[in-house]
């Protein structure tokens, strides 16, 4: 049978992620230091994996309400109120999802009709563009520079926005980038949001790794701009929760409510296994996720020195866990380059194209690996830079 004609248009049309693609060819290489993965080295804490253990042996193995634990949407209403300084409603405005990914998935699919233009600025996640087309709609990307910190400028903004512009999806701390916004910035996009009244779905996974005593500022806390927002955050990246697959969106009741809708028929609800670790997490997890983001505090630090002393020049990220080097002094494309230190020195980063086209020149290192690999993998591209 011809298959072609059997998958939808706007799926067959979507390319595959270029992270997943790329780590295909690594599976079943020995040796390997991985930059990779976006994924946290520690594992996750021990009394949030015994608050799963005890879930189960509890006997707790039932379905929740669709938006999740009560005693869990309280604790994150209590949590965003203390972290992003915004207060919402814990019975109608938090929904627990399977991961953020599916919150941002059943956010665009909740607020697009087809043909809706969603703006994002780039480089970005790989999931971002593929999510607004799976929603049909029509996405807009913003090309993010080095120069200006991969920060979004509200000029560039202003010059995408269309009378089709309806949400701007927002990613600080940025994968792939590290970078953060001003809150300069970050006022002059809420300004624009207002003015041409678009929605905000703004992606903070990374809000608790924030380096060098800044602390963070959500979108949502500016005046005017938490009836416009969708507050999406999770446990993976912080808590070192990634296999757990827990995330929430914090929103108005009307938009929660039609996520929800959505939620219902697909998820039906997040696994309660994970709800009760990521209450744990939330009640007792702080210490621990401290002691992780100091050590990528270090590590940050380690990277960006060690890449600048060899000739490939690296702006200093304000958080998450990557760093985004300049590879274009060697010639080589993103993928060519990456591709090379792989074969030549056995050291796996991602090119920047995977990105999006703005990402071409660049190389993504994650630095949640352990700090003796870190060592060993800058000695090896250094001398494959040096080879160049």
């Amino acid at each position: 049978m011809d298959y072609t004609s059997k998958i939808a248009s706007h799926v067959a049309g979507i390319p595959r992620s270029g992270i997943r693609d790329f780590f295909e060819l690594v599976q079943g290489r020995e040796g390997v230091i991985s930059l990779g993965v976006g994924e946290p080295d520690f594992v996750t804490p021990w009394h949030i994996r015994e608050a799963a253990i005890y879930s189960l042996e509890k006997g707790q193995t039932t379905y929740t309400s669709n938006l999740g634990l009560l005693s869990l949407r309280k604790a994150i209403a209590k949590y965003v109120a203390s972290f992003f300084e915004v207060e919402y409603e814990a019975s109608k405005e938090v929904l627990v999802t399977v991961g953020v990914s599916e919150a941002i998935d059943i956010a665009l699919r909740a607020l697009l009709n087809p043909g809706d233009e969603v703006i994002y600025h780039e480089p970005c996640y790989v999931s971002y563009s593929p999510s607004i087309v799976m929603a049909y709609g029509k996405a807009v990307a913003v090309e993010t520079s080095k120069e200006d910190g991969f920060s979004l400028k509200p000029e560039k903004l202003a010059a995408a926005i269309t009378p089709r512009s309806r949400v701007l999806m927002l990613n600080f701390p940025t994968n792939p980038t590290g970078a953060v916004a001003s809150n300069e910035d970050l006022e002059g996009i809420a300004k624009l949001c207002i003015e041409h009244d678009l929605i905000v779905l703004t992606d903070e996974i990374y809000s608790e790794l924030r380096y060098d005593g800044v602390k963070h500022v959500s979108i949502a806390s500016l005046p005017g701009m938490k009836e416009r927002t969708i507050l999406l955050h999770g446990f993976s990246k912080a808590f070192a929760m990634t296999g757990f697959r827990l995330g929430y969106a914090c929103a108005p009741q009307p938009i929660i409510e039609a996520m929800m809708k959505i939620h219902q028929y697909s998820m039906l609800c997040a696994p309660i296994m994970s709800q009760n670790a990521a209450l744990e997490a939330l009640e007792n997890g702080t210490p621990s996720m401290i002691a992780m983001r100091d050590s990528y505090h270090q590590r940050r630090d380690f990277l960006v020195k060690r890449l600048n002393e060899f000739g490939l020049s690296c702006h200093t990220p304000g958080g998450a866990f990557y760093v985004f080097p300049d590879i274009r002094t060697t010639g080589k494309s993103s993928k060519d380059f990456a591709m090379g230190l792989l074969s030549a020195e056995n050291v796996a980063a991602v090119p920047g194209s995977a990105f999006g086209p703005s990402g071409e020149g660049f190389l993504r290192c994650c630095y949640a690996t352990g700090f003796d690999d870190l060592k060993l993998a800058m000695d090896k591209m250094e001398r494959f830079v040096g080879t160049l």
